[in-house]
This record gives C-alpha cells, structure tokens and sequence, in this order.
C-alpha cells in the first residue's frame, strides 16, 4: 500500500519545466533559418523490413518492435535524421487497420504537456485568417482541410504537467469524461478515434534515468499501435537533462517500432538560442505567419509548421495521397 501512495504521489505532482512561465518573443532581426541547411526527409530513408501483420486491441501487452534487425542508431545520429520523417510500410498497415477497426481518417490526437495545449499548438489552423502559409508553404492547405475540428481541439491526452508517466495513469484522466480505470491515453483513443497520434512528451522527472523515459514511450507506443492509429513521435527542442537522453530514446523508439519521427529539434537548431527562451526551456513566440522572415526567427511558427508538414506527410504517405 505504502509504494502505491508513493507512485500516486509522483504521478500527480506537477513537474517545474511545464510552468505559466511568460513564454517570449525575440526581437532579432536576423534572417530565418535555412531550410536547405535542416534535414529533409529525401535525406533518409524508410526501414525495409516489416512485418505482416499487427497486434489487435485484444492483444495490447504483447507488442513487440515490428523487426529485430532494424539497426540501432549511433549515440548522436538521430542529430542527423530528417525533420519530416520518411512512411514506411509499416505505418501504412497500421493505418489501414486502424479504418478496418472504425478509426476515422479525419482526425488526430495530441499526447503531451505544456507544449502542446491547443492555445499555442496547431490551434492555429482552424482559425483562417490567424495564419499565413504563402506560396511555399499552400500545398498543404488540403491536410488542413482534411483534419478540420482535430487541429484546435483539446486532447483529453494533453496536459501542462504531464508527462510520458502520467498519461498512461488512470489517476491523470478526467474523471468527467473517461471511464472508471482509464489512463489519459486510452480514453483519448478511445473518444476521439484517431487514424494518426502527435506523442510531444518534453516533461520528464528530473533526476531519473532515461530508461524510465524509454519504458513509458514503447508503452505509450505499443497502446496507440494497439488501437490502429499511426504514432508521430516528436523530438524536443531543450536539453534539460544535460546530455540530449531523451531525444536520443524518443528516436529509438521510432526507429525500432518502425514508425514516423518528426524531429522538431533539428528545425530549431539555426535559430537564435536554438528557438529557446532563456530559461531554455519554453519556446520563443511570435504568430505563425510563415512567409514574415521576421516571426520565423522564433520557435514556434516553425513548431507548428513541421508538425503541420509530419501530418502532411504522414497521411499522404499512409494513404497513398
């Protein structure tokens, strides 16, 4: 009894990394960062092997990464890997089972903290007016139309506060809205059936060990691949841990269950402090109009940009768009 009252305690003590802190625009007038200088997903290539069938909901606590011999990354190669990731066969299967299973094709789900409630993160886009793609930037205008209501809608999987840990406990889910035993995770699928999942997860216990962080993820991985629903895995933009850890996990994990990476920290890396704040933490501001160089030499137009282009990318992949 004594150890459940003290994971309990853990799980529900908010984390200091995902505070009201004002998050703050920069007032350099350097020039937006090139692209051309950012890894693209021409620059990689999809995993090969893949396996002929997945598990169904029935079978969630049995998932394995799909194929033992995808190599493991070198200890700073997911630095060098697209920011848009490259489909493979592997999230095309899951998706198409996903539909089988009654997931709808015109929504996607957002697990994470504070960097990804909707008043910041991809809101945006059901707001005409309140963003500007430009000529670069309007081929993705029907993903936007696609997924119309996900963009701005709050997850019942997002949180400030939250982390990998927390999503996957019954006792962070809204009492209100999901039922009795339910993690955040699975009432989210479980209400919204999503066909893709956005996981942002950069909160994380302080002190512990990235293996903690590891196991939680291939959980977290292993329930949405359950429910059919194609997980992107986010890359973050900070190194409050000191040696680049959790990125360094975020991306084995994709790479061993063979599914997308966007790598938001490669689109940060040539902007002013890297796109952070001076707390290196929060994200530097500034509307998200993406043909202005000026609010492009912030944090978050290019955090809902490439999250827009991973959707984009990810279901034109998956659906042979």
């Amino acid at each position: 009894m004594l150890k459940r009252l003290l994971v309990i305690t853990i799980l529900c003590t908010p984390l200091v990394a995902c505070t009201s802190t004002q998050i703050t625009q920069s007032g350099s007038t350097l020039n937006p960062p090139d692209r051309a200088k950012v890894p693209t997903a021409s620059s990689a290539s999809a995993s090969t092997t893949v396996p002929d069938s997945l598990p169904t909901a029935a079978e969630f606590g049995t998932v394995t990464p799909p194929v033992a011999i995808i190599p493991t990354l070198g200890p700073d190669e997911w630095m060098k890997l697209p920011v848009i990731p490259v489909i493979s066969d592997n999230a095309r299967k899951i998706f198409a089972r996903g539909l089988a299973m009654g997931n709808d094709p015109t929504h996607f789900s957002k697990i994470g903290d504070c960097q990804n409630v909707s008043s910041y993160f991809l809101s945006t886009f059901d707001n005409p007016g309140d963003f500007s793609l430009g000529s670069q930037f309007s081929y993705l205008q029907p993903t936007i139309d696609q997924f119309s209501g996900s963009w701005s809608r709050n997850s019942l999987a997002v949180k400030g506060g939250f982390n990998v840990a927390a999503v996957n406990s019954p006792f962070r889910a809204d009492p209100q809205k999901c039922n009795k035993g339910e993690s955040p995770l699975e009432c989210e699928l479980r209400v919204w059936k999503p066909s893709i999942v956005v996981v942002s997860m950069e909160t994380w216990w302080g002190k512990k060990p990235a293996e903690d962080y590891d196991k939680y993820m291939r959980q977290t991985v292993e329930y949405i691949i359950s429910q059919g629903a194609v997980p992107i895995l986010a890359t973050k933009a900070d190194n409050l841990e000191g040696n680049f850890a959790i990125n360094a996990v975020i991306a084995q994990v994709a790479n061993d269950y063979d599914i997308p990476l966007w790598n938001f920290w490669a689109a940060v890396q040539p902007l002013p402090n890297h796109g952070l704040s001076p707390d290196n933490f929060h994200l530097t501001f500034a509307r998200n109009f993406f043909d202005d160089p000026v609010r492009m030499e912030n944090a978050w137009p290019w955090r809902n940009l490439t999250a827009l282009e991973a959707i984009d990318a990810v279901y034109r992949g998956v659906s042979s768009k």
